[in-house]
């Protein structure tokens, strides 16, 4: 590569003379070695699944088979469980080997008696509910799995049975694990039973209590969360690998799994959540009116100075002098302001210089992080051009009509692009003092924020130039020209993926990785950039 540069303006960047974008390869063979391997990293399948309302109960009934077969249970008792263990069915497994069957059941709430489906023949004629202490014909009372009965539905207004107990958990949004109303009893309820006496009373209160039960796959599920969309697009995700990753919707929204904001690797969940709120947060334009205004010493609102004097007027008639603030006449010369005079050292100038520092540098890192966004968003654009070029290109006399290079280019440039923009937030915070002031003495402050410039610097170049080249207008190119541009696109961009699993790995290990007092974490590298879920086949076993 050849000398590179950023100008005083943040969105321009030049180059040097150097064009030759495959001198890093000594040969053909090992360019298409290296290629090779690119999309071999490319190819890897998918880890993670989209649940969309159709798959959910698919998804469902796939766990629950799996604890019902493995501990010979009920589709109520597994359901229990899983929710219970948050839908690890691993968990499950685990905790079945390392305590036992008794003490997994026990601690989930699932109780497995001998007299389990009892009938109301074999109960005697009239019996007593301890809850409203009526007697009842045998039809009128559920017996749970734990052996409590009582009175489907007390007739006393002030009274709470089966019916009426269940109906006040459905609509305080408790109905995944309604326990029994005995005291001190941890059994969890047949949801066949709850359903039967819900659906007598209230046909909709039961569709909910359904409801509830389906989507407790989600939401008590640390492997399956909602894709954050908006408006929400109704699919969930699921995967399954490390928690720490991101991923994307079939929707196209691409976020973290960990705290389901936008994909922001390299910055961990914490420093994107400051950095996002700094972003938002009025406190940007509180040290804006800082730097550049005064208060008035009579009215106390802001003032910007307009001019080169430094005897200042407020709308409400209160002159005052600029450097200290202190009110004045006024009357005034070249040289002083009548009846005034000042000079003095006071600590509100340091402080608004402090001020002024800090937006300085804010201001830096948020002017490239914007810009780079703001490039992505045009370069997303880029692809319907680059398939009518492609377009062009096949119906013309080129003998190979494989373009696929220049779709896996376009791509790398939009993960290239993503994560250095990001890489600039990580950087205001890696490096100033809101964070880490206690992790670094100054000197290695000063020597790791050099390296990683300088990789980042580095990194943005070919970026930049992987930009450059797939805006080339390709599709008026001999055959000759066509096969050079394949060779420039796949080394550039086998040497842009490089760099940048270079940075990422360097802040990931080097600096995130050796901090003393504080983890912060981030989603590992894919050179295919952020894994596109598959859809979840819509199929029940039968």
């Amino acid at each position: 590569m050849g000398d590179y540069g950023i100008s005083d303006d943040d969105h321009c960047y030049s180059y040097g003379d150097n064009d030759d974008d495959y001198d890093d390869y000594d040969s053909r063979d090992e360019l298409q070695a290296a290629e090779t391997e690119w999309c071999v990293r490319q190819s890897t399948a998918s880890s993670s699944k989209v649940i969309t309302k159709e798959s959910l109960l698919a998804a469902q009934r796939e766990d629950l088979l799996r604890v019902m077969d493995l501990l010979s249970l009920k589709e109520h008792h597994a359901r229990t469980l899983l929710i219970y263990y948050r839908w690890d069915v691993e968990k499950v497994l685990s905790v079945l080997v390392e305590y036992g069957k008794e003490r997994l059941f026990a601690k989930a709430g699932v109780t497995i008696l001998e007299h389990d489906g009892l009938s109301s023949s074999e109960l005697p004629s009239t019996v007593s509910c301890n809850i409203c202490f009526d007697d009842v014909s045998a039809e009128e009372v559920t017996t749970m799995d734990c052996g409590h009965s009582f009175c489907n539905s007390c007739k006393y207004s002030d009274m709470k049975c089966w019916t009426e107990h269940f109906i006040v958990l459905i609509n305080d949004g408790q109905s995944r694990r309604i326990r029994c109303m005995a005291h001190k009893c941890n059994a969890i309820c047949d949801e066949a039973k709850v359903r039967h006496l819900v659906s007598a009373r209230d046909s909709d209160l039961a569709e909910k209590f359904d409801r509830f039960l389906l989507e407790s796959y989600i939401e008590d599920n640390r492997r399956v969360k909602w894709c954050p969309s908006v408006p929400h697009c109704g699919n969930a995700i699921r995967i399954e690998v490390d928690e720490l990753c991101e991923v994307e919707c079939a929707c196209g929204l691409q976020f973290c799994f960990s705290c389901s904001s936008e994909a922001h690797s390299p910055c961990s969940c914490q420093i994107w959540a400051l950095w996002s709120k700094k972003c938002l947060d009025e406190s940007e334009s509180v040290n804006w009116i800082t730097v550049h205004t005064k208060p008035c010493p009579k009215c106390q609102k802001p003032v910007e100075k307009n001019g080169g004097c430094n005897l200042v007027s407020c709308v409400c008639g209160q002159a005052f002098c600029w450097l200290c603030g202190g009110a004045t006449g006024q009357e005034h010369t070249w040289t002083e302001i009548a009846g005034h005079s000042c000079g003095r050292y006071k600590e509100l100038e340091q402080e608004a210089e402090c001020a002024k520092r800090s937006l300085e540098r804010y201001t830096h890192y948020h002017n490239r992080y914007k810009a780079h966004i703001d490039s992505l968003k045009l370069e997303s654009k880029m692809k319907e051009t680059i398939q009518d070029k492609i377009n062009i290109l096949e119906e013309t006399e080129i003998s190979s009509k494989d373009f696929s290079w220049i779709i896996s280019g376009l791509d790398r440039l939009f993960r290239s692009r993503r994560i250095l923009s990001y890489s600039y937030p990580f950087a205001y915070y890696m490096f100033g003092d809101d964070l880490f002031k206690d992790e670094m003495t100054k000197e290695e402050r000063e020597l790791k924020q050099n390296l990683f410039e300088d990789q980042q610097q580095q990194f943005e170049a070919h970026v930049e130039k992987l930009s450059s080249i797939l805006e080339e207008k390709f599709h008026l190119y001999t055959e000759d020209e066509v096969k050079d541009l394949r060779l420039r696109i796949i080394a550039l961009s086998v040497t842009t993926d490089n760099l940048c699993r270079n940075l990422h790995e360097w802040i990931e290990t080097d600096l995130l990785g050796s901090l003393k007092y504080t983890v912060h974490e981030i989603a590992p590298y894919k050179s295919k950039g952020v894994e596109k879920a598959s859809e979840l086949p819509n199929c029940l076993d039968t």
